[in-house]
């Protein structure tokens, strides 16, 4: 048996070490990354294929007559025509909470970043002024505790669970939004329009679905208070870029950070990459990162093949 990752590179390019899945099959090709060309004829003598964002349709399926498994390195598998690969026999799994301590650790750390004003601070020291101040400290912008804050989450599955969970050690209160307007309320569950309405960080963890996108528009932060902050670490598509940006430059509300863009990697025309805004905060998609959770994630999609070997597929998003 034969298996191929396409796009080792998502894994970054440092100790990762991929020997629990390349120790499994009897033979391995490791592909930085591929082209849709190169996809289709790299998977054709294949019979595991490994792929973070690579597509893979009915064209490499068609070539790939061996392929028997496909194991999604992320949660998400919108790469995938799944039903494509149903027709043909093609078991798809996936790979589950591998980076929650990364993704908490990195939302908290946006938050205090913003609370802090941290990026002005820094920026503000390297041009001299703390050398050039007449007292011990700079001041100069505006510095607040999480204590006391209300944190607003929309999506409480196992990100938002957990990031309620440490911002709770902060001393921050926690509002989580209904899924549905009808739902039955629960101990700090209330409807979205309140949520954001008494949020003073606003973190969103909920999927991006039709009905999700473009939830963060200029009507919902129209409805925020002028000091609350919005943290995005879920999928860009969730925000609409030019009202947030519309929303920061009028002061409509006092900041964000966002790791995740509706287009990755961003054009170079990328609205919220070129501003100056200094009440915006963008990472480059690496809240999920650290070198723990990737090295889980190659332990998980070992975990999938060996179970597909054994006649029992886990994680299984389609068969």
């Amino acid at each position: 048996m034969n298996g191929v990752i396409l796009d080792a590179n998502s894994l970054g390019e440092d100790e990762v070490d991929l020997s629990p899945v390349t120790d499994l099959l009897d033979e391995w090709q490791v592909y930085g990354t591929s082209t849709p060309e190169e996809t289709v004829e790299r998977v054709r003598d294949a019979t595991v294929v490994l792929s973070n964002k690579i597509l893979l349709g009915t064209e490499a399926f068609y070539a790939a007559r061996e392929l028997r498994l496909i194991s999604v390195m992320a949660t998400g598998t919108n790469n995938i025509n799944l039903d494509a690969a149903r027709a043909a026999n093609i078991t798809v799994c996936n790979a589950v909470a591998y980076a929650t301590p990364s993704v908490v650790q990195h939302t908290i750390s946006l938050m205090l970043a913003l609370a802090t004003n941290l990026p002005s601070y820094i920026r503000d020291v390297k041009a001299g002024a703390w050398q050039k101040a007449p007292t011990f400290c700079l001041l100069d912008h505006p510095i607040s505790e999480l204590s006391g804050k209300t944190l607003g989450i929309v999506g409480f599955g196992e990100l938002g669970s957990a990031v309620a969970s440490v911002a709770k050690s902060f001393g921050m209160k926690i509002l989580i939004a209904q899924k549905t307007e009808n739902e039955d309320p629960r101990p700090n569950r209330a409807p979205f329009d309140e949520v954001i309405g008494e949020a003073d960080y606003l973190s969103l963890h909920c999927p991006l679905t039709p009905k999700t996108e473009n939830l963060i528009n200029l009507s919902s932060l129209s409805k925020m208070k002028p000091s609350a902050f919005l943290i995005n670490t879920a999928r860009g598509g969730l925000v609409n870029a030019s009202d947030l940006l519309q929303a920061l430059s009028s002061k409509l509300i006092a900041g964000a950070a966002v790791d995740v863009l509706e287009t990755e990697p961003p054009p170079e025309h990328d609205l919220l990459t070129n501003t100056s805004l200094d009440n915006l905060i963008v990472t480059p998609h690496n809240a999920w990162g650290a070198l723990e959770s990737r090295q889980r994630l190659v332990q998980q999609m070992a975990d999938n093949i060996q179970a597909f070997l054994s006649g029992k597929p886990v994680r299984i998003v389609s068969s």
